[in-house]
């Protein structure tokens, strides 16, 4: 029994071609040893993710999807030169191997990084993996300050100014994931339109700050050390990495943390343990990150309802692509239902907001 992260059988439909592969990456380095095993990790709702285990190393493949609608959410390219800009101020991003644009290797850009062997928690913790609750408690904490670390990267000297495009982050997020819903409702989908027009009369007139923000900061994108879980070693899926405000950042997080006391349709979208004992609450969290950072988050509703709407528009997108045929996964033909529970969450909350 091992902790650490475990890959699996490759996915049908979502087969790589493995010799032109290791082909490309001898090329890269000679020392790579034959052709490689190929696994796949779980997941894979965005980007796709694969284990390529050679004899004498392990590497990490990233690739989008077939038939990806946001080019901008799976522009691998993108992704590998930000960790690549970010590595030497943030020290938690996996080193990048290789690029490839190379039509000949492979249908789509993809990038492969090495392999931080660790501890990823998703719903439940792995066997053999016990934590008391202030342990549990202490990993929320440290896992909190990753981020935190990440939001006071100067990045100006890192030299990733270039990931910003100015003050009204937050107008242009309304206002893009509304048009990106829009592109991709179905018809069996709602039409969010009012909880939009909620998100665009309340949204506040200037930023809180710019900082570099992850955009997908979650337990199951932390890789933890294996000899002592509470560890931070890793933050992986750099995809949606941007200059923005830190507190849309924290709503995005806080849209995935499902605690104990949540009704029963959120739990059931729970993929990570926030809701064991120890774990902070959502106001927990809040109320934390507002003292370490120094940012109000009085009126943190905006930035929770903010990310709730934005999960289902990915949740959307993904279930777009399932109902025209571009990917078969079976799993998908269930997020129409979440995509429809969320808007009534988000309804929920407008309801019993004071903004």
């Amino acid at each position: 029994m091992t902790l650490i992260d475990q890959a699996g059988a490759v996915r049908s439909g979502e087969e790589l071609d493995v010799a032109k592969i290791a082909a490309f990456l001898k090329s890269i380095d000679s020392s790579l040893e034959g052709l490689p095993t190929v696994s796949q990790f779980p997941g894979g709702a965005s980007n796709l993710t694969y284990l390529l285990s050679y004899a004498n190393r392990e590497l990490i493949l990233r690739r989008p999807p077939s038939g990806a609608k946001v080019k901008s959410a799976h522009d691998m390219l993108r992704e590998a030169n930000i960790m690549s800009e970010l590595k030497p101020v943030y020290p938690y991003v996996p080193s990048v191997f290789a690029t490839c644009q190379d039509r000949a290797v492979m249908d789509s850009d993809f990038y492969v990084m090495e392999r931080l062997r660790g501890v990823i928690l998703r719903d439940k913790l792995p066997e053999g993996l016990v934590l008391s609750e202030a342990d549990t408690r202490q990993l929320c904490l440290n896992v909190i300050d990753k981020m935190i670390a990440l939001h006071q990267v100067d990045y100006q000297a890192a030299g990733l100014a270039h990931l910003g495009k100015g003050d009204g982050y937050v107008q242009r997020q309304i206002s893009g994931w509304s048009e990106r819903y829009r592109k991709a409702r179905t018809d069996d989908a709602v039409d969010f339109e009012s909880v939009m027009s909620w998100l665009n009369e309340k949204m506040p007139a200037t930023d809180v700050a710019t900082c570099l923000i992850h955009n997908d900061f979650r337990f199951d994108n932390v890789v933890l050390d294996v000899d002592n879980p509470l560890n931070v070693i890793g933050v992986l899926d750099w995809e949606m990495a941007s200059l923005g405000d830190p507190l849309m950042d924290l709503g995005n997080t806080l849209a995935y943390w499902v605690q104990a006391d949540d009704e029963p349709q959120f739990k059931q979208m729970r993929r990570q343990p926030t809701h064991l004992p120890g774990m902070l609450t959502r106001n927990e969290v809040i109320a934390y990150y507002g003292e370490k950072t120094g940012y109000r988050t009085d009126h943190f509703d905006f930035y929770e309802i903010y990310g709730l709407f934005r999960l289902a528009v990915i949740v959307q997108q993904i279930y777009y692509r399932f109902h025209h045929g571009q990917t078969k996964n079976p799993q998908f033909a269930f997020f129409v239902h979440v995509t429809n529970y969320l808007e009534q969450r988000c309804k929920n909350l407008i309801a019993q907001s004071s903004i």
